[in-house]
């Protein structure tokens, strides 16, 4: 476990290639079903938007997103186990959430897992709502595992937040 002192504030910052260990080691950790770190190479790569939170020396988690046609996909949302339940989760899914309006999109779609209980409550806490399920979307310990998908209506002029 890493001792995290108070004075180190987070900050997120963009990824890149130098941070690919650190994040298979997050991944690899937290998901029993990781993303590859080819999958992260492309995703640096072709230009997604890849964001990590910084707590002093420590990268503590990423997200990785995609925008198009007004739309935006939260692929990747992942809090390193000796960060989790302190709020970073909350200051990524917060900073997601303005990049999109950045990016004038009107609404953030996601699945998770029905098994990742604090997953679906911090979406939830944040305004996203259950529009459909995705039979046997994710692999599991017993063979497939079903996703809920998320949406987030963002209101108001997207632009200006």
């Amino acid at each position: 476990m890493i001792a995290v002192p108070a004075t180190f504030h987070p900050l997120v910052r963009p990824l890149n290639e130098n941070d690919l260990d650190r994040i298979m080691q997050i991944e690899l950790d937290v998901y029993p079903y990781p993303w590859t770190r080819g999958i992260f190479a492309d995703c640096l790569r072709v230009g997604y938007d890849c964001w990590g939170l910084q707590v002093g020396p420590e990268l503590a988690g990423y997200t990785v997103q995609s925008h198009v046609a007004g739309e935006n996909h939260l692929l990747n949302l992942c809090v390193a186990r000796e960060f989790q339940n302190i709020g970073y989760g909350s200051i990524l899914l917060e900073h997601a959430i303005r990049l999109a309006r950045r990016h004038d999109c009107f609404c953030i779609f996601l699945e998770v897992r029905p098994s990742n209980r604090a997953g679906m409550a911090l979406y939830r806490k944040n305004g996203f709502e259950v529009i459909a399920e995705r039979p046997d979307y994710y692999r599991s310990d017993l063979g497939k595992e079903n996703a809920i998908v998320m949406r987030l209506e963002l209101s108001g002029n997207p632009g200006s937040h």
